[in-house]
């Protein structure tokens, strides 16, 4: 039988490593980007997992500000020709951006798991109770 993960620091460290959010050791992907159906140790079935644009997006934002921040450092210190600035940020674009993706894609996933996030169901009230603003909404309206 295999370990759960229970704390928050075990799900980062299995999200970041791309490794099963529920047991830690099973992989998480079968390409690059791709998830596997389920985790071949736990048998975790990975359909509830929808990071969608989210590790994009954070890294989009994290690299640019790398990348436009020593571009702009490079040009008003040295100011090279165009050429150089193509031959440095081009390859640190390509470093910054598909580097993190998979491991923060891992980390939404794992993240996801372990706070059982699940997709929104505006109006729906789980596990039969009334929400706290229906309550309310109730007293006061007219009869």
């Amino acid at each position: 039988m295999t370990q759960t993960i229970t704390t928050l620091l075990g799900a980062i460290a299995a999200g970041l490593s791309c490794a099963c959010p529920r047991c830690g050791q099973g992989r998480l992907f079968v390409g690059f980007l791709k998830l596997q159906p389920r985790c071949e140790r736990c048998g975790l079935d990975f359909g509830f997992a929808d990071s969608g644009d989210g590790p994009a997006v954070f890294i989009m934002f994290l690299a640019g500000a790398i990348v436009v921040g020593a571009a702009l450092a490079t040009e008003i210190l040295f100011q090279p020709p165009y050429w150089v600035h193509a031959a440095l940020w081009l390859p640190l674009i390509l470093l910054v951006t598909l580097g993190p993706l998979r491991p923060m894609k891992g980390l939404m996933i794992a993240l996801q798991y372990h706070h059982q996030a699940a997709e929104s169901r505006f109006g729906q009230v789980l596990d039969q109770q009334q929400a706290p603003d229906q309550d309310h909404d109730q007293e006061h309206q007219e009869p």
